[in-house]
Order: C-alpha cells, then sequence, then structure tokens
C-alpha cells in the first residue's frame, strides 16, 4: 500500500558552517534502513569533514555548485548534473561558490551517523 510521508525531518549537519538537511525517506523520518533521500541545501564557503562511507550516494545537484574533492582530484557538479560516490570511496564535500547549492542526496542503504564514518570534525 502506498505510504504517504507528510513532511521531512531537519537532521544536524556536519561542517564548518550551518546547513539545511531535511530527510524524507530514511532511518530518522520514515523509518527506512535500506535507503535515505535527502534534500540538501549549503552556504558558499561550506565544507564538511572528509568521508569514507558503508553506502553508495548519488547526488543530484538542483542549483548552484557542488565540489566533491577525493585523492584523484576535484570533480564540480553543477545544477542539472549528478555524482555518484560509491561506498568505501573517501570524499570531502564543498560549495565554494556564492549562491552555494541545493541538492538531493540518495543513499543506499541509508545514511546514519554510524555508516558515514567521518574524519575529525574541522
Amino acid at each position: 500500500m502506498p505510504r504517504l510521508i507528510a513532511g521531512a525531518t531537519r537532521i544536524a549537519p556536519a561542517g564548518n558552517k550551518p546547513k539545511l538537511i531535511d530527510e524524507f525517506v530514511g532511518v530518522v523520518n520514515s523509518g527506512d534502513a535500506s535507503i535515505s533521500i535527502a534534500h540538501m541545501r549549503s552556504p558558499e564557503g561550506w565544507i564538511e569533514p572528509a568521508q569514507t562511507p558503508d553506502f553508495d550516494e548519488y547526488t543530484i545537484v538542483l542549483r548552484g555548485l557542488l565540489r566533491v574533492i577525493d585523492q584523484d582530484g576535484v570533480i564540480d557538479v553543477r545544477a542539472g548534473q549528478a555524482v555518484v560516490v560509491n561506498r568505501g570511496e573517501r570524499v570531502q564535500y564543498a560549495t565554494p561558490e556564492p549562491e552555494g547549492a541545493e541538492y538531493l542526496a540518495v543513499c543506499v542503504p541509508a545514511f546514519t551517523l554510524e555508516t558515514v564514518r567521518r574524519d575529525q570534525e574541522l
């Protein structure tokens, strides 16, 4: 039977500046452990600690630029583009441009604080 998700739950962010994370589907908001879907909005100059997650992350940028940093370099993902980060890959996310970024993040299995495996805070 279809299940309506009436709204999102605001999740506490990591990083050097405030960022909005609204989880629609996932462990916190809907009780789903197999997938999480979150709407993210981060300001100019935001950067979070590097992470080596135990999930695959699919990110679609809706507005602005999301920078993905790994050991091989930098990928700049702009509005209308997507990026896939596979579980076990060490990455760091940032939004360096003036308008920041707005994007959707889908994690399989769902994001949790235990499975994100972040480096020490900035």
